[in-house]
């Protein structure tokens, strides 16, 4: 008898989740300097210096200069940062400055919840994405071979660190919490993943390494949708890339639905 007038209530107001999703893409778009201007800015100097260095250095896929290598890289970089960073710092300022519970007071559902940060970390990462991808035609002519490579691993990558958002911004007590989640995973894998190199100039035992980090098989599968050209099949990197959105969302939903850290 208790849920009928809950469920009443629900219908009533109707689902909660168009708001939570506006307000947490317009958290990330009103200070856009920040959150999208300043990512690019440092893909663009990572190029600069990288490109100037490195250029007539690296040997990487055929007939592929090593500034057109680089940019898919770098723009993978600034989407999973970003996508990871979207949730995790909204969660944590909610928890710090006490306004988590206008979240919780809503009838929203546990998938609804999920559903407009995992969306809002997407869109920060792709527009963080595009920007890099835009200011770096300016330099070098990058054209793409395959769209639906590009679309796809970059909603999936972005997917799998929008839900280790959640997981860090639910699981950290205080900013330092969340910096040792980012630093001491997010940062190596990402960097240690062939953004700035193939993993065929690696010795055979790094090589082997390499194959172990999820973030090889995103900035992989995203750079075969430009060069039509890869250090593993495509095919493999994407059932890798969804096994691993698949995995992280059933466990964040898991957290969500216990409402893991929420109440407390």
């Amino acid at each position: 008898m208790s849920s009928t007038p809950i469920r009443q209530r629900r219908d009533d107001m109707g689902s909660g989740f168009p708001t939570l999703l506006r307000k947490e893409v317009q958290r990330f778009w009103k200070v856009g300097f920040q959150t999208i201007a300043a990512p690019v800015l440092t893909a663009l100097l990572y190029l600069l210096i990288f490109a100037h260095v490195l250029e007539d250095r690296v040997q990487v896929y055929d007939s592929v200069p090593y500034t057109a290598f680089l940019i898919p890289g770098l723009m993978m970089m600034s989407m999973l940062q970003n996508a990871f960073a979207n949730p995790s710092s909204s969660l944590i300022q909610s928890r710090i400055t006490g306004n988590l519970v206008f979240i919780l007071l809503p009838p929203l559902s546990h998938l609804e919840i999920y559903g407009a940060y995992l969306l809002a970390s997407i869109a920060r990462g792709l527009c963080c994405g595009i920007g890099v991808w835009l200011v770096a035609l300016f330099f070098i002519d990058l054209p793409v071979h395959h769209a639906g490579w590009l679309i796809t691993f970059s909603v999936l990558s972005c997917g799998v660190m929008g839900n280790l958002g959640i997981i860090a911004g639910l699981w950290s007590e205080k900013f330092d919490q969340l910096a040792a989640f980012q630093n001491f995973l997010i940062m190596p894998a990402t960097f240690l993943s062939g953004v700035f190199y193939s993993i065929h100039s690696l010795p055979p035992f790094w090589q082997a390494v390499s194959h172990w980090n999820p973030v090889f098989y995103m900035i992989d599968g995203f750079r075969h949708g430009f060069f039509e050209a890869s250090d593993v099949s495509p095919w493999h990197s994407l059932a890798v890339v969804s096994a691993v959105f698949v995995v992280l969302s059933l466990h964040t939903l898991g957290l969500l639905a216990r409402g893991y850290k929420l109440r407390n």
